[in-house]
């Protein structure tokens, strides 16, 4: 599975309390289980207006597929090719 990093533009996210936050997790994973084992969810950052998550998928296609079943956004999906980290400097 290729990994990626998927832009959400959601207008005061970073406002939600842990509720809100339980249900939109919660709405996330009923798409992804309708979608294993094609797309899996690793987690996100969360901004003022912004989420920023890393998911496993096979393909771009997936993606777009969690983010129409689930209702947010994909305003970006970048497939990351690498990663480095302090280690990486040797």
């Amino acid at each position: 599975m290729k990994k990626y990093v998927i832009e959400r533009d959601i207008e005061g996210v970073g406002n939600m309390n842990a509720e809100q936050l339980c249900g939109a997790a919660n709405t996330s994973n009923d798409a992804l289980a309708q979608l294993a084992p094609t797309v899996q969810w690793q987690h996100s950052y969360v901004t003022g207006d912004k989420t920023f998550c890393i998911y496993l998928a096979e393909d771009e296609q997936a993606i777009r597929k969690h983010a129409e079943i689930s209702g947010f956004p994909a305003n970006k999906i970048t497939e990351v090719v690498t990663l480095i980290d302090p280690t990486t400097a040797g």
